[in-house]
């Protein structure tokens, strides 16, 4: 399978798994409590239910928050695998916010190659193809668009470019910290204007790579179904997202899924 049939079926499935989030969003649905403490809707089952239906046929394993994880003994020997997120800011879902995401990726060696962000609420796709340095942005008229219309509305994402005084800081709209606070008050005494940027789920970094806002510090917890698809889709558009702990560019499949503190800049 190449990467552009991999791409298209990983926009297929984010828009069908729109589709059945947006079912159960017009309902009163109701929330379990995971072991981890995060929320769980009968929406991240359909949508991951529908996102496997597309991905099993590739014969690409899956990582996938609502699926069982496979053993790391035998994860590791996966040159390739799909990182997926069926719905990324279930807070935000069940706040009814629009602010939540479909996050698919398709990770080599470890680094996003393919993402996609689709953004049911308001029909916004995002997707990448980090090998073609290509990324996208386009705004559908409904869940069922075909690969040939998207293609169509496609508009290439492009970061900000100006090195002025005031810099756009995305924040989360749940988790403002101390770490991220610091940062903030770190850019202030180089003598920056720093105004914060709100935004929900995997959306922040669709913020920086279509230059709405400069840097995204996120010094609190994720996991890899979080940023692999966000990743991708700012490497492909030259921006960096750079783990606080190594130094280098976050990792997938990795023995544990769970991600440092990372910051998204140029």
């Amino acid at each position: 399978m190449k990467k552009k049939e991999q791409l298209q079926t990983a926009i297929k499935a984010s828009l069908e798994a729109g589709k059945v989030i947006m079912q159960v969003y017009d309902t009163a649905f109701d929330v379990e409590i995971k072991d981890d403490k995060s929320p769980l809707t009968e929406a991240d089952k359909k949508a991951n239910d529908v996102i496997n239906s597309y991905l099993i046929p590739t014969e690409i394993p899956i990582i996938s928050e609502e699926n069982k994880q496979t053993d790391y003994a035998v994860r590791k020997t996966w040159e390739t695998c799909w990182v997926v997120d069926p719905v990324d800011g279930t807070k935000e879902f069940i706040k009814r916010n629009g602010e939540f995401t479909v996050n698919i990726a398709l990770v080599t060696n470890g680094k996003p190659v393919l993402g996609v962000i689709y953004v049911p609420a308001v029909k916004t796709i995002y997707f990448a193809n980090v090998e073609n340095n290509e990324a996208f942005k386009a705004d559908l008229d409904a869940h069922d668009t075909t690969i040939e219309t998207i293609v169509e509305l496609a508009k290439p994402l492009k970061p900000k470019k100006n090195n002025s005084d005031k810099v756009e800081v995305v924040g989360s709209r749940s988790h403002m910290n101390q770490d991220t606070l610091d940062f903030v008050e770190s850019l202030k005494a180089d003598g920056k204007e720093v105004e914060i940027v709100s935004k929900g789920s995997s959306l922040k970094f669709c913020l920086v790579a279509e230059g709405n806002a400069d840097v995204y510090p996120r010094y609190a917890p994720t996991m890899e179904w979080d940023t692999a698809a966000g990743q991708a889709i700012c490497n492909a558009v030259g921006l960096q997202v750079i783990s606080k702990e190594t130094n280098k560019p976050l990792a997938y499949n990795k023995e544990n899924l769970l991600n440092s503190y990372f910051l998204v800049s140029k």
